[in-house]
């Protein structure tokens, strides 16, 4: 198992100027390409990156939604229904569509935040067969406050970029993640 390198040596692995910031994937990305030389680790620049960025995310979601009393997947049902706008309704079905979740496991959900009164089952005035999902008072609080400081967070971890470099930023991801996010075709 390699040690530490020296500031010079991940310097020069890395290809960084010696005097800009340094973090885990220039020891990783340096440790690979010595022990692999054969391999192009570049990837390993940018998603490595992207993963614990996403790690460090998950925990500042999850502070803010814990101060609210709130789980992830309370959140994601309950902002789901705060975007749509008033009335703050949706069919179970929309709902299922903006998580991607099952429908057994929306059912589940919509009791659970049914019972704790954040949403609550309406008959869907064009539907006599459907329900409409519709985010109480309290509900809007909670997911209100619970987005805020969701933001308040979010603010914290760009906080080391300028603007120009966040938007550009935002930019390059919104790019890469596309081609994901594009219907299937069929």
């Amino acid at each position: 198992m390699m040690g530490r390198l020296t500031d010079e040596e991940q310097t020069a692995e890395a290809g960084k100027p010696a005097s800009g910031p340094r973090d885990e994937v220039d020891d990783l990305v340096a440790q690979w390409r010595t022990q692999r030389p054969d391999l192009d680790v570049e990837p390993l620049q940018v998603l490595s990156r992207v993963s614990r960025l996403a790690r460090h995310l998950d925990i500042a979601r999850r502070a803010a939604f814990a101060r609210g009393g709130l789980e992830l997947w309370e959140f994601d049902v309950l902002s789901a229904l705060r975007r749509s706008g008033p009335p703050f309704q949706l069919t179970p079905g929309a709902l299922l569509r903006a998580t991607l979740v099952t429908s057994g496991t929306m059912t589940n959900r919509i009791d659970r935040l049914a019972a704790a009164g954040l949403v609550r089952r309406e008959p869907d005035p064009r539907d006599r067969r459907g329900v409409l999902v519709t985010l109480t008072d309290q509900g809007r609080a909670v997911v209100d406050a619970a987005f805020t400081d969701l933001l308040d967070r979010e603010h914290a971890l760009l906080a080391g970029l300028p603007d120009d470099q966040r938007q550009q930023l935002a930019g390059l991801l919104r790019t890469l993640l596309a081609p994901f996010d594009a219907p299937s075709p069929g």
